[in-house]
């Protein structure tokens, strides 16, 4: 991974507040900045646990959040990529989602509200060997957890990219991510998207090639593929306790590219991954530098076109946007965590 932006903000500055509490808590940079700011307006806040590496900082964040003031901090399970949807219902306050699946999402009326970009390219294509380029699946199997999921959005958004139909082009095979794994190495499906663990998984057991690397391949390296997102009617009613939630988020992002293997170590011991090299691994490869650089507003209009052009979405990127997008406290966190 490239870190090199990341390293060019104050690395003393950030170490200087930065610990471990034992080897069960992650302290972040204490919020002095945010010390004027109004308490929260709830200490209560509910984010998703899903068994992704990729959501590191909403797991290194938890300190963090004690720290700008929440007391109750809760994780809703979620085994099945339906993240959004428990922050759509009011079951979860905020998450970590793929971009594309929250402008679906948005489009179906959820009362979603994105707050900022936070990391690029965790998804990578692998395939069989007769698969050289992504227009080779034309006609082709591709495994993926299930028609809706944040992996077939993003399939379908990259088809569409190319100028495949996601509909017509490509046979999709429900399955859930290790049965995917084991119809590769067997030849028995052509494609799957995998994400963190799963990449550090088929490399390690030699299962196919890499035909799409989100992290280095344009357009895809241009765009934030994870975003954080929280529910429109927490927003409205905590706006402080919003703000500062996004921070905490932030920093932990921060922490997840400058210290890949006290993170890594980190969220091993508490639970949230099992395989402390797969998560050092996709620590490092995975663009956790880019949310002061990139546009959010630019992922969000460019996913809303692509599932647009397929039929996916009915909205125009304008009232995506519109409806779906906050950046108000993103704009006032990246003046006060300059790099």
């Amino acid at each position: 991974m490239g870190i090199q932006h990341a390293r060019q903000f104050s690395r003393r500055r950030f170490l200087g507040g930065l610990t471990l509490a034992g080897t069960t808590g992650l302290l972040g940079l204490h919020p002095r900045p945010g010390a004027a700011e109004p308490p929260p307006e709830t200490t209560t806040i509910r984010t998703t646990d899903e068994p992704y590496i990729c959501l590191s900082p909403q797991y290194v964040a938890e300190e963090l959040l004690r720290a700008e003031g929440f007391t109750d901090i809760r994780y809703v399970k979620v085994g099945d990529g339906s993240g959004t949807l428990k922050v759509a219902s009011g079951e979860a306050d905020i998450t970590m989602e793929f971009a594309g699946m929250i402008v679906s999402r948005i489009d179906a009326g959820d009362p979603l509200v994105v707050l900022a970009g936070v990391h690029v390219g965790c998804f990578e294509l692998f395939a069989t060997e007769r698969i050289q380029n992504f227009r080779d699946l034309k006609g082709k199997t591709v495994a993926v957890l299930a028609l809706g999921a944040p992996e077939h959005v993003f399939l379908s958004s990259m088809a569409a990219y190319v100028g495949l139909d996601p509909r017509r082009d490509i046979k999709w095979v429900p399955h859930p991510p290790e049965e995917s794994m084991q119809l590769l190495a067997e030849g028995k499906v052509d494609g799957f998207l995998a994400f963190p663990p799963e990449p550090q998984e088929l490399r390690a057991k030699k299962v196919g090639h890499v035909v799409v690397n989100t992290a280095k391949d344009r357009p895809w390296s241009e765009h934030f593929c994870c975003m954080l997102v929280a529910n429109r009617n927490f927003v409205r009613k905590y706006p402080a306790a919003t703000k500062r939630a996004l921070r905490a988020v932030l920093k932990a992002t921060d922490a997840c590219a400058l210290e890949p293997e006290r993170v890594a170590r980190f969220v091993t011991d508490k639970g949230f991954t099992s395989r402390f090299e797969y998560t050092l691994q996709a620590l490092k490869e995975v663009p956790y530098n880019k949310w002061r650089q990139y546009d959010p507003e630019n992922t969000m209009r460019f996913y809303s076109l692509r599932l647009r052009e397929v039929g996916m979405i009915k909205s125009t990127p304008q009232k995506i946007i519109a409806q779906g997008t906050d950046w108000r406290f993103l704009n006032e966190l990246k003046k006060e965590l300059k790099g």
